[in-house]
């Protein structure tokens, strides 16, 4: 996970950095990479190459740039990088929410203060790299996650997406078939095509039979018969990989 800081003050610039360091020893699992600037300026150039990091903690007020400046590049770049602002001055709060920045934090800031707003980033950082599977609804486009899905079912060229808190999204009319809808997911070592019609996450498989697997909200998905041997062989590498 790469992280940069950016503040003007040597002084500031410095505690920031020791708050790093104590959180590294407290969550010793979290592979943090820090790159520090005392130069608004050579950070917003970087941004523009479009190297970017997962996770900005910026000062607000600094000369040349300001923290809203290289705030606002990064989203005009297009990049979901978690922003938190660390300032003297809570005049800018409002334009930080424009730029969706998740924490807004006052010096001088304590170590509770820092270290919720860095677990929150970084649980942040971990939903957003997590694949996500985009259904055309009449509403618009819905991206969710594949860890949300329980099963995907082809019914009359509507994908039903049944998800793992009941919810059912459905898509509008697909023009492509079923096998070209689910490709990319189907790619993924958790999710098996059991029958024409359907695609289950196999995470969330309760049982498994020679002609049907229930899922664990209790629905019965068929299992074609071309299938089984393939169905059958697959979840149990699966069962053997995931829980090992």
């Amino acid at each position: 996970m790469k992280i940069v800081v950016c503040d003007d003050d040597e002084e500031d610039l410095a505690k920031i950095e020791r708050l790093l360091t104590s959180y590294r020893q407290a969550n010793s699992n979290v592979r943090l990479d820090t790159e520090k600037f005392l130069d608004a300026e050579t950070l917003y150039r970087k941004i523009q190459t479009e190297d970017l990091a997962d996770i900005y903690i910026l000062d607000m007020i600094m000369s040349k740039k300001t923290g809203i400046d290289i705030g606002s590049e990064i989203r005009r770049i297009g990049r979901e990088s978690v922003i938190v602002y660390i300032t003297s001055s809570d005049d800018f709060a409002f334009e930080a929410y424009g730029v969706r920045a998740i924490r807004y934090l006052l010096k001088p800031v304590s170590e509770e203060q820092f270290f919720e707003a860095l677990d929150y980033a970084l649980s942040l950082t971990k939903m957003e790299k997590e694949p996500v599977y985009s259904v055309k609804t009449k509403n618009g486009l819905v991206a969710v996650p594949y860890s949300k899905i329980e099963y995907i079912e082809n019914y009359s060229r509507v994908l039903n997406i049944w998800l793992t808190d009941g919810e059912l999204i459905k898509s509008i009319f697909i023009r492509k078939s079923f096998n070209e809808e689910i490709k990319e997911i189907a790619e993924d070592k958790s999710f098996i095509q059991v029958h024409k019609s359907f695609l289950i996450n196999m995470r969330y498989v309760k049982k498994l039979t020679q002609k049907t697997v229930l899922m664990e909200s209790g629905k019965s998905i068929p299992v074609s018969k071309n299938r089984a041997a393939d169905v059958k062989k697959e979840y149990l590498l699966f069962v053997t990989d995931y829980y090992s």
